[in-house]
């Protein structure tokens, strides 16, 4: 008899946006003449860089003409964009194979699929307050998951400690949704750890562009070790503007074996088996954001929403409300003030200042009494919030 999979049971109703949508779909409907300051969503607000378009354009072109139409493209990325991926971490220092690139429809689609690579038995250890997919994915697949609680005592970066027993590691730096970003030292721990209990770094690099400052670690590779023990999972999403287009690309060291496996061969085959590859004029257009005019025009926009994170981050410092994340991060993630709760304070920045955030415990138990701000907004409506915020709070 066919039997359904029957982890999804097991998975929490997430009322998270949903809860949201309603409230902010009540309030206009008693107050229609309101405009909301968006400061929840965490998508982009820019459009895609000039060289991008241009790309994106010629790819088009490529496939009304016969010499240059393309077809299926290799399942795990076209050369082209999987070599300027290598030159891209060798320009920060860290020497790749082009092999050991994988282009993907995005870092969402691949933190699920990469489960495959690990048998259900295999545990996996989530920092919280956390990405929800991170849960929700090892849940359906029925693993046990074991969740490590962070906060403001640590500054959202726990260190692993013996009593962890777990074999796949999440880690997210800088993190979504707390902004915070684990420094090289503190990385080190990690991947020591790693490496001595036999486990494997799950390493979301998904923001990683909006790091300034030299000594944070942009990628998982630029420490000593881990190459035997992490998988690096990036996206041109947050980096590039492609949550519309969707694409992204991972990392397998070729010297990551696990009882006796390859799982860069394994991807490989696993790669070559569920998918038909990522359209061929979608990686053109991403292989043009590696190029010095690409990269100077998406550092372009990235500055935009540095800019937003300062505006939001003066704002919490003249009112002395502690967070995390503003700078190297897009996220702003800060201590509800006057001991509200999460859902508490959105209610009371909608009916006042028309602002909308994110309650942080919609991330998990660690989350309760926190708050997320994103700063992917418009400058201008970041910046009417901002002085909103200052002038509601500081009553």
């Amino acid at each position: 008899m066919l039997k359904p999979n029957t982890n999804y049971n097991n998975l929490k109703d997430s009322y998270l946006f949903f809860n949201i949508s309603q409230k902010i779909k009540a309030y206009l409907q008693e107050n229609p003449d309101q405009y909301l300051y968006r400061m929840g969503i965490g998508d982009v607000s820019l459009p895609l860089c000039d060289a991008v378009i241009k790309a994106l354009h010629e790819g088009v072109d490529d496939q009304s003409i016969k010499e240059r139409f393309h077809g299926y493209m290799p399942e795990v990325g076209a050369e082209f964009l999987r070599n300027a991926v290598k030159e891209h971490y060798a320009a920060n220092k860290v020497e790749l194979e082009a092999d050991e690139v994988f282009i993907s429809s995005g870092a969402s689609d691949e933190l699920g699929d990469i489960l495959d690579l690990f048998d259900k038995s295999s545990s996996a250890l989530v920092i919280e307050p956390a990405y929800p997919a991170y849960v929700d994915a090892n849940t359906m697949a029925g693993r046990e998951i074991i969740h490590l609680a962070s906060g403001k005592d640590n500054g959202f970066l726990p260190e692993p400690n013996d009593d962890i027993k777990a074999d796949i590691l999440y880690i997210c730096s800088p993190n979504n949704p707390t902004g915070a970003v684990f420094s090289k030292t503190q990385l080190k721990k990690w991947v020591d750890f790693a490496n001595k209990n036999g486990s494997v770094i799950l390493f979301d690099a998904a923001y990683e562009a909006f790091i300034e400052d030299e000594e944070l670690p942009h990628s998982i590779f630029e420490i000593e070790g881990a190459r035997t023990c992490a998988i690096e999972i990036c996206s041109l999403s947050k980096t590039a503007g492609f949550t519309g287009t969707r694409l992204g690309y991972t990392v397998i060291p070729k010297q990551l074996v696990v009882a006796g496996m390859n799982l860069n061969s394994m991807w490989v085959r696993n790669r070559t088996t569920k998918t038909n590859g990522v359209s061929y004029i979608i990686q053109k257009g991403g292989a043009a954001v590696f190029t010095p005019e690409g990269q100077k025009q998406i550092h372009e926009n990235i500055a935009i929403y540095k800019n937003n994170a300062k505006i939001l981050s003066e704002a919490l410092d003249k009112l002395g409300i502690w967070y995390t994340g503003g700078k190297n991060a897009p996220y702003i993630w800060l201590e509800c003030p006057n001991g509200m709760s999460s859902w508490e304070f959105f209610d009371y920045l909608l009916k006042n200042i028309q602002v909308v955030g994110t309650p942080g415990e919609g991330f998990g138990e660690c989350g309760k009494g926190y708050f997320r701000f994103s700063t992917f907004g418009s400058p201008e409506d970041t910046k009417i919030a901002a002085e909103r915020l200052v002038s509601l709070l500081s009553k």
